[in-house]
């Protein structure tokens, strides 16, 4: 006979007392810490401990008894249950500070290194609608709230498009109206899915893989153009006609969609880099603008999300540069190219590195496109290409620009980087614990000089981080 499991404690009138990682906040119960999502510091509550280990728990609200004063009314009806927009709660000005005391705890607890004063975090104009590219999945089985759960009423159309829930990769959180766009994705996501209740169209089942509708990616620019990527799973032919007639509807209804493209994806997982997109209407691309620069962006392109922002991250790290027209830089991870162009006129010589193949026939699309003739862009595993011989044959760079992934760098690539011994080091970053970490293997020869925090994602915990290293003399 089966154990029966040990009933999780409830901790009453528990006070939150500080910030966690991954955007939740903590409290200390008898010399245990309790982390806690979509609460504040000086909130009063009782937990539902859910995981329980030997020097931490993990636990929900189930009673709220007073909130902080520094507390912020969410603005999204979703708030609480989609993964999304975790710092709602937190006022903007809150956000900055705790993002920028997670930047000076990671160069403190992981670099273990000196460095200089931190500047101030640079935040973002928008806090809302900010972002240019947005997913929606669809999915048969919808994720029902608790209240929805307690009403006891039969949900009689269990289909939904939305959000994946954390941890339930099957199902979707049918999203009414989300804040991180521009109200268009509401408009055509909510459009889309009455179409698909009327019209009798079939939502995805991911677990027996089949269910004509299944993502839809929305992109918009700064130029005012607008894409949209319907992701379909059509196994017959009258799925690919009901398809079809979708997308035709979608032309007449919006006309502001100026790239409407499709695939058909009958694989196990959404992504689409080695599936054919196919254009319906309009072009196959749209176009972004930053300063006098224009990027193609496609179905398939990395561009960063908060257009505006980028911007503001991509001076700091031209500025750190302090190139003069005479260096040859080095661009790792540089995805489309957008920094290796941005900087490449202030540089004798730009050249980009990344894994990617088509990220880098975009990187040479775009110096095509601005009459830029002096990168050159090379694809390949950056631990495997950046090497020894790589560096003899190009050059030694006077500097390096670096912005990878939140794994940050292998050590390989450290130690390549090591061996080009440029005299500036820019680091971009999205995990500054990773890139804290990396810059113990560079403290034996380069040495920190500036820092500068860059908010990319309003009302979430991530951050930004661009970082000056110079050669140690």
């Amino acid at each position: 006979m089966a154990r029966k499991k040990k009933a999780l404690p409830v901790l009453e009138n528990v006070e939150i007392t500080g910030v966690a990682a991954e955007g939740k906040a903590f409290a200390r119960v008898n010399e245990m810490v309790v982390f806690v999502p979509f609460v504040v510091p000086g909130d009063v509550v009782d937990l539902q401990i859910v995981r329980k280990k030997h020097s931490y728990a993990e636990a929900t609200v189930i009673k709220f008894h007073s909130y902080s004063a520094v507390r912020s009314v969410p603005f999204c009806s979703h708030f609480g249950v989609c993964g999304g927009c975790k710092w709602q709660c937190l006022p903007y000005s809150e956000q900055l500070r705790y993002k920028q005391k997670q930047v000076e705890d990671a160069l403190v607890r992981i670099g273990k290194l000196e460095f200089p004063a931190i500047n101030p975090i640079l935040g973002s104009k928008l806090t809302q609608c900010y972002r240019n590219k947005l997913e929606f999945g669809f999915s048969n089985k919808k994720w029902l709230t608790k209240e929805q759960i307690a009403s006891e009423v039969e949900i009689e159309n269990m289909n939904a498009v939305g959000f994946h829930i954390a941890g339930a990769f099957d199902k979707i959180l049918d999203i009414d109206k989300c804040f991180l766009m521009d109200d268009i994705c509401n408009r055509l996501r909510n459009d889309i899915r009455q179409y698909a209740f009327v019209h009798g169209l079939s939502f995805h089942d991911i677990r027996n893989r089949r269910g004509l509708l299944r993502n839809m990616m929305l992109r918009t620019s700064d130029t005012k153009e607008l894409m949209l990527v319907m992701q379909f799973c059509w196994l017959t032919d009258d799925e690919r006609k009901q398809a079809l007639d979708l997308l035709a509807h979608l032309q007449h209804t919006f006309p502001e969609i100026t790239s409407l493209l499709y695939v058909n994806n009958t694989k196990c997982n959404d992504t689409i880099g080695d599936l054919e997109v196919l254009t319906y209407s309009g072009t196959d691309f749209i176009y972004e603008i930053m300063e006098n620069l224009k990027f193609k962006v496609g179905p398939k392109s990395f561009y960063q999300t908060n257009t505006h922002q980028a911007y503001e991250l991509y001076k700091v790290a031209r500025n750190f540069a302090a190139l003069t027209g005479k260096e040859l830089v080095y661009d790792l991870y540089t995805g489309t190219g957008t920094i290796a162009n941005f900087v490449a006129h202030m540089a004798r010589q730009v050249i980009g590195i990344e894994y990617v193949p088509e990220a880098i026939e975009d990187a040479v699309e775009n110096s095509k496109i601005n009459h830029i003739d002096n990168t050159i862009f090379y694809a390949g595993d950056m631990k495997d290409l950046l090497n020894s011989d790589f560096i003899d044959a190009h050059g030694h760079p006077d500097v390096i620009i670096t912005d990878p992934p939140r794994a940050g760098m292998h050590k390989d690539v450290i130690d390549a980087i090591l061996f080009a011994a440029p005299k500036r080091i820019v680091y971009v970053s999205c995990n500054p614990a990773t890139q804290a970490r990396d810059f113990q293997l560079l403290d034996e020869k380069y040495k920190v000089k500036a820092i500068q925090p860059v908010d990319m994602f309003p009302q979430t915990h991530h951050v930004e981080n661009v970082v000056k290293l110079e050669r140690r003399l």
